[in-house]
């Protein structure tokens, strides 16, 4: 039987193939990275990551928590700062190894195409299903929490396994390409902002930005500033007031990203979008521009990276687009992952 035989009114489900996996990323094509490419003129790089101890705490997302460091261990011994003469009487070696244990999205991050997925009848019987972009399912193709594998290779139990969709596919890809920049905190302030159609374009046109298919479209509201200066103690009150974020239920701003064929979409807050959105109720999304994007379109969306360096760079400059490289880690089966985003310019 066919994976699906409706789609989401709107989708690009089977445009690029009925098994794809990475949706828009197809547009981050060979002549995308040159574009991107040609926009370095200066040799100058920017990190754009938070550290991944920031935002400090759970207060955030309870779910997520700041990543642990601690040593491996060599037949119960701590290997940090081990000398090997311990095992080796002649070696001269100091040898440290390390271990983490993190939350895939707790910093920096890419959501993968199975964070967001939604119950949709995929079949045409009146049963909705779970299911991911491109029709791929709950128990079938992601597993975990009730939906354990029959394969413990694939998913123990306890554990979680995106068979497809995963953000490894994100890695294969490469995540590279041409950024363009909209600077919504030179735009409208510091402060909480709604910002649907309207205000993105005349942000967009005052900051003379074009954006064009394949683009990754990467936005700074400040938001990700604030947590820095918060020093890993965010007051969760006053980041509620702080930088601008999408009006996902504006059914303008989504047909613009559909229109507009960007690859990707990057922001320095915390969900990209206002949350809970203003249309939220029985039958529909909480999250309409993670649904549009993630579960519709395969538009990757990335949270909380750090743009004020590279911003006020740009502004100086009179430029907007840059090299911007950012693929995360190659984990098999994640649903999101930590980045290290560099931009070039």
């Amino acid at each position: 039987m066919k994976r699906w035989t409706r789609r989401p009114e709107g989708s690009t489900w089977g445009d690029f193939g009925a098994d794809d996996e990475i949706g828009r990323l197809n547009l981050l094509t060979e002549e995308k990275v040159l574009q991107g490419v040609r926009e370095v003129r200066a040799g100058k790089v920017f990190c754009l990551s938070l550290p991944l101890d920031l935002p400090g705490g759970n207060v955030l997302n309870p779910r997520r928590h700041a990543p642990t460091l601690k040593p491996t261990f060599r037949e119960g011994t701590p290997y940090l700062n081990f000398q090997m003469s311990q095992v080796q009487p002649d070696a001269v070696d100091v040898l440290s190894d390390d271990q983490v244990t993190l939350s895939m999205q707790y910093s920096t991050q890419w959501d993968g195409l199975c964070h967001v997925g939604a119950m949709f009848d995929i079949q045409g019987d009146g049963e909705p299903r779970r299911v991911y972009y491109n029709g791929y399912a709950a128990g079938v193709d992601v597993f975990g929490g009730a939906d354990a594998s029959a394969d413990d290779a694939c998913c123990p139990p306890g554990g979680s396994y995106a068979r497809k969709l995963g953000i490894n596919r994100y890695a294969e890809k490469g995540m590279q390409g041409r950024g363009v920049l909209v600077d919504l905190a030179r735009a409208f302030g510091p402060g909480r902002t709604l910002v649907g159609h309207a205000e993105l374009q005349a942000a967009m046109r005052a900051q003379d930005v074009a954006v064009e298919s394949g683009d990754m479209l990467v936005l700074r509201t400040g938001f990700a500033e604030a947590i820095v200066a918060m020093g890993g103690q965010p007051d969760p009150h006053e980041l509620e007031r702080t930088g601008a974020v999408l009006d996902g239920s504006d059914p303008a701003l989504l047909d613009w990203i559909t229109q507009s064929g960007i690859a990707a979409l990057c922001a320095d807050n915390y969900a990209v979008e206002a949350y809970p959105a203003r249309t939220a109720g029985p039958g529909h999304s909480i999250l309409p521009l993670h649904h549009h994007c993630l579960f519709k379109l395969g538009v990757p969306l990335a949270e909380l990276w750090y743009l004020k360096d590279l911003a006020g760079w740009l502004h100086e400059q009179g430029r907007n687009r840059f090299l911007l490289t950012a693929p995360p880690l190659r984990m098999p089966g994640a649903v999101g992952s930590p980045v290290t985003p560099i931009a070039t310019v």
